[in-house]
């Protein structure tokens, strides 16, 4: 007998199993459609070239290896800060908002469930979007915080139930936190128009709630990073001490790196400086300090005129090739003469789309045809090809008709 004896064997994760199950298909015609990293049209993943000449800088520069402090590298958090806000933010000027690296946007939503807990009381509740990400879950229930939820995917429109969220904000207890996605709601691709934007954020003020904003898609989703922030911009100009964790994982390209941020907008600096002190708390027991190298990639491009000229170029074609790929995918299934409308497709943005299929279409899809994507019928739009877009489009008509 051993400590570990009566240990149960864990679940696998529902993202890594699919992708050690696609791996182990031995099928030519496969087609992994699970995991949301991008790939480029000949379905191998994807290094910005910005990245590489960032790289080549800081080889150059033959920086030590010394820890960072427990807040990161702080060039990097203040471009981040500047990337998400904007420039000329006035938040920004008057130092009300305080921020640090993390480990990617996981350990910025990891630090902030830590914080809200210590601050708002173990089992305090925060309410997540139906569906979200699936790890929002765990990571907010392993804070200790109380996980709900508020309607958002309406599967019968296969777009947003606006009402249904603007209710269950209202039914929610004043100061209540939300999290939202501030762009590429992730996993149904579903975004609200401006319009939508400003009438939520004019309810959550009333009722003196906390928006926590997650990040992840900054410049991929639309093709435009000032495009991407504005709902993040506009609550902050309506008065919002948000929260807000940002991910350069997907938008750099910089997946392994695990490079991310944690900021809090405060009512004034002197605030804003026992906010800070505070995540450093959080942090210090936690992990320590984040690693200094995805981070010294990321400053490079943001603070250089050219470089991040460059990645904004190189970022709109990412998200240009997923928007095609949406298009092609939609057109190939009307060009069937499906029974079922495809709009959703081109309508939804982002990495992901939220097909409408059932887990029993989904499951059937992955037997015949050997395509892998998740049971809830989201599908990686990065994993569609100019080259098997018509095979997945037949392939998911074959069970849909």
């Amino acid at each position: 007998m051993s400590l570990w004896s009566e240990m149960p064997m864990g679940p696998p994760d529902p993202i890594l199993g699919l992708t050690e199950a696609f791996n182990k298909d031995a099928d030519p015609k496969k087609v992994s459609l699970g995991v949301g990293a991008y790939r480029g049209d000949d379905g191998k993943p994807f290094v910005l070239n910005t990245v590489r000449k960032a790289e080549k800088i800081v080889l150059e520069k033959a920086m030590n290896h010394e820890y960072a402090g427990i807040a990161g590298v702080p060039e990097f958090t203040k471009l981040s800060l500047a990337f998400a806000y904007g420039k000329h933010s006035t938040a920004l000027k008057e130092n009300r908002v305080t921020g640090v690296q993390t480990l990617s946007g996981t350990g910025a939503c990891r630090v902030a469930g830590e914080l809200f807990a210590r601050f708002r009381g173990a089992g305090s509740p925060i309410y997540l979007p139906n569906p979200t990400w699936g790890n929002h879950i765990p990571i907010f229930k392993n804070a200790g915080l109380d996980v709900r939820k508020y309607r958002y995917y309406d599967p019968k429109t296969v777009g947003l139930d606006f009402q249904g969220l603007l209710s269950d904000v209202r039914g929610a207890e004043d100061e209540s936190i939300f999290l939202l996605h501030a762009c590429a709601h992730n996993p149904t691709g579903v975004d609200p128009t401006q319009e939508q934007w400003k009438e939520l954020s004019a309810l959550m003020k009333s009722k003196k709630q906390i928006a926590f904003f997650d990040c992840a898609y900054q410049g991929f989703a639309s093709g435009d990073a000032e495009k991407d922030a504005w709902a993040i911009r506009r609550f902050v100009d309506d008065g919002h001490c948000l929260v807000l964790a940002q991910s350069y994982a997907k938008n750099f390209g910089l997946y392994g790196e695990r490079i991310g941020a944690l900021s809090v907008v405060c009512n004034d600096a002197e605030e804003a400086a026992r906010v800070g002190s505070q995540l450093k708390l959080v942090i210090r027991p936690m992990y320590s300090n984040p690693p200094v190298y995805g981070a010294r990639l990321v400053s490079e491009i943001l603070s250089d005129e050219v470089l991040s000229g460059e990645w904004t170029a190189e970022c709109k074609a990412m998200a240009d090739r997923i928007m095609a790929m949406r298009s092609s995918l939609r057109g190939h299934l009307e060009g069937l003469k499906s029974s079922r409308p495809w709009g959703h497709i081109t309508d939804q943005i982002g990495m992901f789309c939220y097909t409408g299929l059932t887990q029993d279409e989904v499951l059937k899809v992955r037997a015949d045809s050997h395509i892998y994507f998740t049971n809830d019928g989201r599908i990686s739009m990065a994993g569609i090809t100019s080259s098997n877009v018509e095979y997945v489009a037949r392939s998911i008509h074959a069970v849909t008709g």
